[in-house]
């Protein structure tokens, strides 16, 4: 922990401010900063919990005097920005009053025998963050993002994850190739072909591959597959949300394992 006083910034025009701004709103710069923004007490209570050291602890004015002492302390360096500043440089319509700055960690590899989703070309930043909460929730320890896949340390991703992210192995920018490496079995989703979910005996570990939102898992990747299974619909709607067919079929997973 450290007890030095924060550096008190009040210009826009400094550039850590600059820099912090495009963290906090750019989808992509996390990959050319090298570091992920995190906004707002859960977010960085999860990181802590996770031990996580943030590098910088981003602080409004106001909010400075009345922060606990686990979250005043955690970062190795603090800043204060003047309140108007810090909400210029947040990306949300109600600002929070603080902020992690994290190292992100040297790219990582695939794992080959864990518990995995995959994400096929899904763009949409709330379903990608959706899925990660319920990998998580559902005990896969991986998630492989293959390129066309929203970043998965976006800061729309990271508030939908509600800190899934810092419980979950993630790897990202992957092609279908490099799914090679895995050694479970993948699993594939489709609205009108396959085995019936809730009949189905699925193995564990195993990959489940989610593919992009109106598309769905690409014909090559779904080749591959050792399974291919459908979410029974009775009510006879066309197809699911991506991220409500992951829920099912990760919980339906999770139940299957604890029950063997």
């Amino acid at each position: 922990m450290t007890e030095r006083e924060p550096v008190r910034i009040s210009s826009r025009d400094n550039p850590l401010v600059k820099d912090l701004k495009r963290l906090a709103q750019d989808s992509g710069a996390y990959r050319r900063q090298g570091r992920v923004w995190v906004e707002g007490d859960h977010l960085c209570r999860a990181a802590l919990a996770r031990g996580l050291r943030p590098a910088l602890g981003v602080f409004s004015e106001y909010f400075w005097p009345l922060a606990s002492a686990d979250i005043a302390h955690a970062a190795i360096k603090n800043i204060v920005l003047d309140d108007v500043l810090m909400a210029t440089v947040s990306g949300l319509e109600s600002p929070a009053p603080m902020a992690f700055v994290i190292d992100q960690a040297q790219a990582l590899t695939l794992q080959a025998d864990a518990a995995t989703v995959v994400l096929d070309r899904v763009q949409d930043a709330g379903n990608v963050g959706s899925i990660l909460r319920s990998a998580a929730a559902f005990g896969f320890a991986q998630v492989a993002a293959l390129k066309g896949t929203a970043g998965l340390w976006s800061p729309k991703v990271l508030r939908a994850g509600m800190g899934a992210h810092f419980g979950l192995r993630l790897v990202e920018g992957l092609s279908p190739d490099d799914l090679r490496a895995l050694t479970v079995p993948l699993l594939v989703t489709s609205s009108h072909q396959g085995e019936l979910l809730h009949r189905a005996h699925l193995p564990w570990p195993c990959a489940w591959v989610l593919g992009h939102e109106g598309q769905g898992v690409d014909a090559a990747l779904a080749a591959r597959a050792a399974q291919a299974l459908r979410i029974a619909q009775p009510g006879g709607e066309e197809s699911l949300n991506v991220a409500a067919a992951a829920a099912i079929c990760l919980h339906a997973s999770a139940v299957g394992a604890s029950s063997a």
